[in-house]
């Protein structure tokens, strides 16, 4: 468990230095990415909050939600930075949490982490339940975006509709049926050794709806028309395919595999070749998940049809791997599947879970991926994988991890709601719709609350990222990106050192990184909260920094440039020079390993501090 009280940044070394190419190391510390992303389903959770909630800055809300319809739906997630309940990308990010436990379960138990993946599972899967009173009625959605957007306020001041839209026989949604039905399937499996009873429940709703979806066909968005504007459904065949092929594994059950087969053609199965694995796009993973049904010697019968469907894998993992003869999936220049402007890093990070788990089924029978351009061996796939975990979590022109709250820089004005305005046991008094806007959204200070292990939109397709709460494209994260790094953290943390090599030969990161200590680089700074108080309205923090010299020489004559300090510092020595420090008087010489500290103090974030020069 890690300390929500710090944040950790090592400066960069000076310009002058930088020619000097000092050797960078790259170990991202996996296990601590995963918790931070685990915590992220916390700060997501509508409803009531259970008492081992980690998140303490979240409190209950959204207590009503459908009882105005007549029906308890409390509970679920947030989609996002906003407060809607979107049934479908929420049902993708459950079906990615149980896939991960289910894959990767091994993992996450020499982890200890399973206990906190069963819980993010459960807090969607409850809800579906709830949702879903009847075999042929689910209820898709909680809250309207485009009123949502009207106002900026937490969770727990909502002011804004909560009314509730649902699927049935007149009002069909094929994609928003699968989807969940997919995802209840695939919990089925992943809470099978530990509750069973619990497991047939999920898998009693996950047939009704898979059936409801397949007789009542229909696009979600015309039935739920205020979902269009913000997930628009491209079709519903691939979630009937994808349910089913989940329902075929949790089951065994011939039925669902022969519905696969007999539909591959009609529902495009065999027909697609994507490059694209999403909330929206299902068919890569269905074909992924069929092909470790042949690869495991299951096909009998099916096998010509499987080894279609295993065809079209191929493709989507040669397209991301570049070996596509030319029909790739596009890349930043520093190595990043980049497909669409708006939330990109969701489309590297499912790529790389699907990659990394065809990557298994194949090592076991020894299999390969014959690519138009090379023949990949399944530890060329988990470089592959690799590559996009690395490069979200800080292996990037940027040096920034993308991971909120993971490593020592990363984007602070998180487009979100909730992280971006003070917590009540702060700020006691509501936050009104139109004050959220004027006094919270527009200041130019960090969020007061750290949303670990948010993964944000990310960098456009040169690798540039602007770290604005308006420039929500980049800086607001969901829940359908989130959730295939649990699976992919967990994978790595565990694999023995120096197995997953670089994939990406073509980027070499910049010289200077906030992350990691090339030689050289003379001090390391250790940030951390040691008090606040609230005079007023305003919030104050004691903000303690440790300075350490991580160098092998002894620094002298040390000068610190300090920006967005407002209040009062003490421990340094100001100079002529405005927001320029310098070493105490007795303090001359900061030997090689030895630390000095010193504290200031002011409203919101800490400041960005900067090393001007030193001998």
């Amino acid at each position: 468990m890690m300390r929500l009280s710090s944040s950790r940044y090592i400066l960069p070394l000076l310009a002058a230095l930088l020619a000097l190419q000092p050797t960078i190391i790259f170990a991202f510390d996996y296990g601590d990415a995963l918790d931070k992303t685990l915590l992220f389903f916390e700060a997501q959770r509508s409803g009531k909050l259970p008492t081992n909630q980690r998140v303490k800055w979240r409190g209950d809300s959204g207590l009503g939600d459908g009882y105005a319809q007549g029906v308890n739906i409390v509970g679920g997630y947030y989609d996002g930075g906003d407060h809607v309940k979107f049934g479908l990308p929420m049902a993708f990010a459950t079906t990615m949490l149980s896939w991960s436990a289910v894959d990767f379960k091994t993992e996450l138990v020499s982890l200890n982490q399973m206990g906190h993946t069963l819980e993010a599972i459960k807090w969607g899967t409850d809800y579906f339940i709830k949702a879903h009173p009847q075999p042929n009625v689910l209820w898709g959605q909680v809250g309207d975006g485009v009123s949502d957007h009207y106002c900026w306020e937490r969770a727990e001041d909502m002011t804004t509709p909560r009314t509730a839209f649902k699927l049935d026989p007149e009002h069909p949604g094929s994609d928003l049926a699968g989807e969940t039905a997919a995802a209840l399937a695939a919990a089925c499996l992943a809470f099978k050794p530990y509750d069973s009873a619990y497991s047939d429940l999920l898998l009693v709703h996950a047939k009704q709806l898979f059936s409801f979806g397949e007789r009542f066909r229909g696009f979600y968005h015309d039935s739920i028309p205020s979902a269009k504007q913000f997930y628009t459904s491209s079709g519903y065949s691939d979630e009937l395919l994808w349910a089913a092929t989940w329902l075929y594994r949790a089951t065994n059950d011939e039925y669902y595999l022969k519905y696969v087969v007999d539909n591959c053609v009609s529902l495009g199965g065999t027909g697609w070749a994507v490059k694209e694995f999403s909330w929206d796009n299902k068919y890569a993973g269905v074909q992924i998940l069929l092909s470790k049904v042949l690869l495991d010697g299951a096909g009998g019968a099916y096998t010509s049809t499987l080894q279609q469907y295993q065809a079209k894998a191929d493709y989507f993992t040669c397209a991301c791997m570049q070996k596509n003869d030319g029909y790739n999936t596009p890349t930043t220049p520093g190595g990043l599947l980049y497909l669409h402007d708006w939330n990109n890093l969701q489309y590297p990070a499912s790529a790389a879970f699907l990659v990394a788990a065809y990557s298994d089924y194949l090592a076991k029978v020894k299999g390969v991926v014959q690519c138009p351009q090379a023949q990949l061996q399944p530890q060329d796939l988990l470089n592959f994988a690799k590559s996009q975990a690395d490069y979200i979590l800080g292996k990037n022109p940027k040096s920034l991890s993308y991971l909120v709250g993971y490593g020592e820089n990363y984007p602070v004005h998180v487009h979100h709601r909730g992280a971006s305005i003070a917590p009540i046991s702060l700020l006691h008094s509501a936050v009104g719709c139109v004050e959220g806007f004027e006094t919270w959204y527009k200041r130019p200070e960090a969020n007061p609350n750290i949303i670990y292990g948010a993964l944000v939109g990310g960098p456009n397709a040169n690798d540039e990222f602007t770290d604005d709460r308006s420039n929500y494209e980049q800086t607001e994260p969901t829940l359908s990106a989130t959730a295939p790094l649990v699976g992919l953290f967990s994978k790595f943390h565990t694999l023995p050192p120096n197995s997953a090599g670089s994939y990406n030969q073509q980027y070499s990161p910049k010289p200077s990184t906030p992350y990691h200590k090339p030689q050289g680089n003379p001090v390391e700074f250790v940030h951390s909260i040691t008090n606040t108080w609230t005079v007023g309205k305003e919030t104050y923090y004691r903000h303690k920094v440790v300075m350490k010299n991580v160098s092998e020489k002894p620094i002298t004559d040390m000068k610190l440039y300090f920006e967005n300090l407002t209040g009062s510092l003490w421990g340094l020595n100001p100079t002529k020079e405005k927001n320029m420090y310098q070493f105490p008087e007795w303090l001359k010489v900061l030997e090689s390993g030895s630390e000095c500290s010193f504290v200031y103090i002011q409203g919101g974030a800490q400041a960005k501090i900067s090393v001007q020069s030193y001998h």
